[in-house]
C-alpha cells in the first residue's frame, strides 16, 4: 500500500475513534503511532514517539500556555468576576436589557484575563444567571447572552487556541494574540446590537432597567475594573510594544493575578489551591493532545498527503477565496461534532499548508478559523458551551438555550463575514508590530 493510502486510512481510522468517544488524544497516539509504523517500521515508529513526546512537553514555548490559564483561573475562583460584572452593571444596568448587554461587556473584560471558553462561560452563568432571574429576564435571552459572552473567550488575548494555533504552525505568538483585540471588540458590538434589537422587536424578553446610579456610584465602581485593566495592559500591552515575549507576559500575568486577587479580595488558601488544581488538569490535558497531534502530524507527514493536496488545490483554476470558503464550511460542519482544539489538531496539518499557498495570510487565517470553531460551541448536538450553561442552569430546558442562541449565531457568522471581506482589520495591529 503507497504510502498515500496508508495516511488516508490513518484520517479515516483517526474519525471513526473519535465517533466511537475514544478520546481525542488517545487517538491521535493510536493513528499516528501505527501509521508511521506501518510506512516505515516498528522500530523507528516507536523512536519516534519517544522523542516526540520528549521534544512537544520540553517546549519552552508551550510554557504559556499553563501561565496565562492560571492568570484566568485565579481571578475566576477569587471572586473577581463578581465584582466586575456589577461594576458595568452600575453604569449601563439602567437600560432596558442593560443586564443582558453587562453580560456582554463583563464576558468581554473576563476574556482578556481568562482565554479559556469554558472558564468565561463558566464563570459569567454562575454570577449573571440568578441576576438576569430575579429581574424577570427571559431564559433564552439570558442564556444566550452568557454562551456568546463566552465565545469572546476564544478570541480576545491571551486566546489558548490562538496560542496553540501559534505553536503547531509557527505563526509568532505575539502577533496572532494582538490579532484578536479588533476582531473582539467588533464581535462584542454586534453582540450588543444584535441584544438592543431583540429586546426591542419583544420587550418581554427583558425588563425596564434597574433605578440608575448616582456618578459616584459609577466612579467607585471603576475600582473593580482596575485589577483587569492593569493586567491587560501589562501582558498583552507588553507584547504589543516588545516589552516582553508571550512567556514573559503569561509569568507576568499569573504573578499579577495573585497579587491582585490576594490585595482585593483575600482569596483563601482553599480557593488558590483549587484554581492551581484546575490550571494542572486543564495543561495537562491540552499537552496530551498536542502529544498526540505531534505523533499524528509526523506520520501525515511521511504520508504525502499535505504535500500532495496543497499542489493539487494550488493547481486548480479556482478563485482562491472560493477554496477558502469551502475550507471554513468544513471547519463549520466538523464544529457541530468535535470540540475546537480538536478540529485544529486535526487540521491544521493539511489546511495550513494549503492556505499558506493560495497566498492568505497566516495570522489572518489563524483568526478566522477560530471564529467559524467559535460557531460551532453554539450549535447542536455538540454545543460545549450550551452544555456549560446547561450544568448551571439546570432548571433551564437546552431546547430553550440552543433557541435562544440562533440570533447570536447568525451575528458571529456575520462579523466572520466582515473579517472576510476586510483582512485589515485582523492584520494591521499585528502588521506594526512586525514594522
Amino acid at each position: 500500500m503507497s504510502p498515500e493510502m496508508i495516511g488516508i486510512a490513518g484520517i479515516a481510522a483517526l474519525f471513526i475513534l473519535i465517533l466511537l468517544k475514544v478520546p481525542v488524544a488517545i487517538s491521535l497516539l493510536l493513528v499516528g503511532l501505527v501509521g508511521y509504523a506501518w510506512i516505515r517500521n516498528w522500530n523507528v515508529g516507536l523512536t519516534q514517539l519517544g522523542t516526540g513526546t520528549f521534544d512537544t512537553a520540553s517546549s519552552y514555548s508551550l510554557s504559556v500556555i499553563p501561565l496565562f490559564i492560571l492568570m484566568g483561573m485565579i481571578l475566576s475562583y477569587s471572586g473577581m468576576g463578581r465584582d466586575l460584572y456589577r461594576a458595568v452593571d452600575t453604569w449601563i444596568g439602567h437600560i432596558r436589557g442593560g443586564l443582558a448587554i453587562a453580560t456582554i461587556g463583563t464576558s468581554a473584560i473576563f476574556s482578556a484575563i481568562s482565554g479559556s471558553v469554558n472558564a468565561t462561560t463558566a464563570t459569567m452563568a454562575k454570577i449573571t444567571l440568578p441576576e438576569m432571574e430575579k429581574y424577570k429576564y427571559h431564559p433564552s435571552l439570558s442564556t444566550a447572552c452568557v454562551a456568546a459572552g463566552g465565545t469572546l473567550g476564544i478570541l480576545v488575548p491571551p486566546s489558548v487556541i490562538l496560542i496553540l494555533y501559534g505553536i503547531l504552525t509557527s505563526e509568532p505568538i505575539g502577533e496572532l494574540l494582538i490579532a484578536g483585540i479588533v476582531p473582539g471588540i467588533i464581535q462584542m458590538l454586534i453582540f450588543i446590537v444584535t441584544i438592543y434589537f431583540l429586546v426591542k422587536r419583544n420587550p418581554e424578553l427583558a425588563p425596564a432597567g434597574t433605578m440608575k446610579s448616582s456618578v459616584k456610584e459609577k466612579t467607585s465602581s471603576l475600582l473593580s475594573v482596575m485589577p483587569f485593566f492593569l493586567l491587560f495592559s501589562i501582558s498583552i500591552g507588553g507584547i504589543y510594544f516588545g516589552i516582553f515575549t508571550a512567556t514573559e507576559a503569561a509569568a507576568v500575568g499569573a504573578f499579577g493575578s495573585l497579587i491582585f486577587a490576594v490585595l482585593f479580595k483575600g482569596i483563601s488558601r482553599k480557593k488558590l489551591m483549587a484554581s492551581i488544581d484546575e490550571t494542572v488538569r486543564l495543561t495537562a490535558m491540552i499537552f496530551l493532545i498536542l502529544i498526540g497531534a505531534t505523533i499524528f502530524s509526523q506520520f501525515l507527514s511521511i504520508s504525502r498527503i499535505p504535500v500532495g493536496v496543497t499542489n493539487y488545490v494550488s493547481g486548480m483554476d479556482v478563485n482562491p477565496y472560493i477554496i477558502l470558503i469551502l475550507i471554513l464550511l468544513v471547519f463549520l460542519l466538523l464544529g457541530l461534532f468535535i470540540e475546537g482544539i480538536s478540529i485544529l489538531i486535526l487540521t491544521i496539518p493539511i489546511v495550513y499548508p494549503l492556505v499558506i499557498g493560495l497566498g492568505f495570510d497566516g495570522v489572518w487565517f489563524g483568526v478566522i478559523m477560530v471564529m467559524v470553531i467559535n460557531i460551532g460551541l453554539l450549535t447542536p448536538p455538540l454545543g460545549v458551551s450550551i452544555f456549560v450553561i446547561k450544568g448551571v442552569a439546570k432548571n433551564i430546558p437546552i431546547q430553550t438555550i440552543f433557541r435562544g442562541v440562533t440570533p447570536m449565531v447568525i451575528a458571529m457568522a456575520l462579523c466572520t463575514a466582515i473579517l472576510i471581506a476586510f483582512p485589515q482589520l485582523v492584520t494591521f495591529l499585528p502588521g506594526y508590530m512586525r514594522n
